[in-house]
């Protein structure tokens, strides 16, 4: 069976003398699932286009060139024959000219998945054997590739049964993380609320399962088209489904909770009491905290108790 889809890009996976035939399909489905017009409501027509240029009015496509400006209003232009002789020479061929430990690779790099089939019978051997040794060294083949008149630095990497290709971000390309992240705190945290996170992650801890997630914004958009043909077009403005909860001020709340123990912990216990706890492994201080917290919760029964006592 064919894959459904056409090749981008066709051409050879070299390791050393060892020549991959192959083509590359667009791992990504870009299809929009709906699409939206700009519409003049009164007469329901469609909104077109013009390319306007002031004190001329209307122009032609043929007379619309490029420019860069390099100052304020004022432009060098390029033509199209330019920007034809500037484009790398699209070779066919892709060198895999270095091999990394595929942990090595900052997933941040990655851009683009393509899935590299082989071109032909003959390909079939030397595509799985290359594949093979890539799985059993854990490694990734690194070289560069020309698609559509520019050059990327491309990883091949085993993916299930056969080659993935992905383009990866030249180093120029990203935004260093420190400019982002060095105004965060850097002061030392309470082991016990970390213990609480870690518990809750490992509660919910499972491999990667890309088909229990949705897009719900899509979802939702076409219950809301489908909604608007059955009206006639009236307007739709009522939930289309329960909202899903928020969970934010319960997760507050517990952090909260937390502290309120540990500053029990802290006031209520002997000094021994408190050495030997704060000795224990992690386990044994979530045991802990999970035996305090029932133990809070029981206090309201009682008092309702005592009220009706007096009554």
């Amino acid at each position: 069976m064919p894959p459904p889809a056409r090749p981008v890009w066709t051409g050879q996976i070299r390791l050393a003398l060892v020549a991959l035939p192959v083509k590359l399909y667009s791992a990504l489905d870009s299809r929009e699932k709906i699409s939206f017009n700009q519409i003049h409501e009164p007469s329901k027509q469609r909104i077109r286009y013009e390319k306007v240029a002031p004190g001329v009015g209307p122009v032609s496509k043929d007379e619309i060139v490029k420019g860069y400006e390099y100052s304020k209003g004022r432009y060098v232009l390029f033509s199209d024959d330019e920007f034809e002789a500037l484009k790398v020479e699209s070779k066919k061929t892709l060198d895999m000219v270095q091999f990394a430990p595929a942990e090595t690779i900052d997933p941040l790099y990655f851009d683009k998945p393509y899935y590299a089939l082989p071109d032909g019978k003959l390909a079939d051997e030397p595509y799985r054997v290359v594949r093979d040794a890539l799985r059993r060294t854990k490694t990734v083949g690194l070289g560069q590739i020309t698609m559509r008149g520019r050059s990327y630095i491309a990883a091949v990497k085993p993916y299930e049964d056969g080659l993935l290709v992905e383009t990866v971000h030249y180093a120029e390309e990203l935004r260093a993380a420190k400019s982002f992240f060095d105004e965060i705190p850097s002061t030392k945290l309470d082991a016990d609320l970390i213990d609480l996170a870690e518990e809750l992650i490992t509660r919910k801890k499972a491999k990667f399962d890309p088909s229990k997630f949705e897009d719900e914004y899509a979802l939702a958009l076409e219950r809301l088209v489908k909604k608007k043909i059955e009206r006639h077009g009236e307007l739709v403005l009522e939930d289309q489904e329960e909202p899903s909860p928020d969970y934010g001020d319960n997760v507050v709340s517990l952090v909260d909770a937390l502290k309120k123990s540990l500053s029990k912990k802290q006031s209520g216990k002997p000094a021994a009491a408190n050495d030997d706890e704060d000795e224990a492994p992690a386990p044994r201080k979530r045991a802990a905290a999970e035996r305090r917290r029932p133990a809070a919760r029981a206090k309201a029964p009682a008092k309702s108790t005592a009220k009706r006592a007096k009554k």
